[in-house]
């Protein structure tokens, strides 16, 4: 299966952009308005981050993201041809932010969010960086598709370690510095170990693990942004958090993340991923208070 998977994208990725975008178009018909895949989930979530837009506003916000997250797909299929030298022409960075880094001798935790299109970004991430990229990932349960997805994105060096392997075998892959890629705005299992905070209008928790492995191991903090200029090509911005994580109180490092979250969200609204059940977990301050980050 692997083999006739790997077969047929690497097949489906030689045809041109504008092609392949003329399917998400037809794809986005048919997962929009005929499927109507997690059309509440989407605009619960948008009215609870937006309740200052009006309901036209959200659902344009809506349209753009499921054209961003069905092209985020096709984009994804091409990236197995694509050459470096349209990588490089499609793929822009201030890299140098992480690079400058590299000479003081310490490792890099790099917080980001679930934006579009984050294959382009491991790729084009991996290939500019002086320092190798480590992901922490979920297995799909296709173990065909997990093999296709993962060879692609250890193209460039990237290490790319289960969630289930990361405590154990970390150190078996991992030698001398690295840039740890951290996605961290997941919806928490256990919400009554996580720092509850005011995010998009609504009180979240938040994994407390990337702040306490910054603070342990001493790292520099960084947070990129990475975004869809047009179609087929993409930036990914950098921007220090700090270089001394060890200064922050409990919970105030998560909140200087969340803060670079919600900017970079409000910037491209449409470039988030909406359809995920980040609020799952509604808040109880008698139950969660202990762990909420005082304002």
């Amino acid at each position: 299966m692997y083999y006739f998977i790997s077969f047929s994208f690497y097949l489906l990725s030689l045809l041109p952009w504008r092609v392949l975008y003329v399917i998400s178009d037809g794809i986005y018909v048919l997962v929009y308005y005929g499927m109507r895949y997690r059309r509440k989930v989407v605009m619960q979530n948008l009215l609870h981050a937006f309740p200052e837009k009006s309901e036209a506003e959200r659902l344009v916000i809506a349209k753009e993201f499921y054209h961003n997250f069905i092209d985020t797909f096709i984009e994804t299929i091409k990236l197995i041809s694509i050459s470096e030298k349209e990588l490089d022409k499609r793929f822009t960075t201030n890299i140098e932010v992480v690079n400058d880094l590299y000479a003081a001798g310490r490792d890099v935790q790099m917080y980001t969010g679930h934006f579009f299109n984050w294959e382009v970004a491991n790729l084009g991430f991996s290939k500019q960086s002086k320092f190798p990229l480590v992901c922490v990932y979920l297995p799909l349960s296709s173990k065909a598709f997990n093999r296709v997805i993962v060879k692609l994105r250890v193209r460039y060096g990237s290490i790319m370690l289960s969630a289930y392997e990361f405590k154990n075998k970390f150190k078996d892959y991992v030698n001398g510095h690295y840039a740890l890629g951290l996605a961290a705005d997941q919806c928490p299992s256990a919400p009554e170990k996580a720092y509850w905070l005011p995010f998009m209008n609504q009180m979240t928790p938040f994994y407390s693990g990337p702040e306490k492995g910054a603070k342990k191991n001493n790292m520099f903090c960084v947070f990129g942004h990475f975004y869809k200029v047009k179609r087929g090509y993409f930036k990914f911005e950098f921007e220090v958090m700090t270089l001394e994580p060890n200064q922050y109180e409990t919970g105030k490092l998560t909140e200087l993340y969340v803060a670079h979250l919600e900017k970079a969200i409000r910037k491209i609204p449409a470039n988030y991923l909406w359809s995920h059940r980040r609020w799952k977990w509604k808040y109880d301050a008698e139950k969660y208070g202990a762990m909420t980050v005082a304002q």
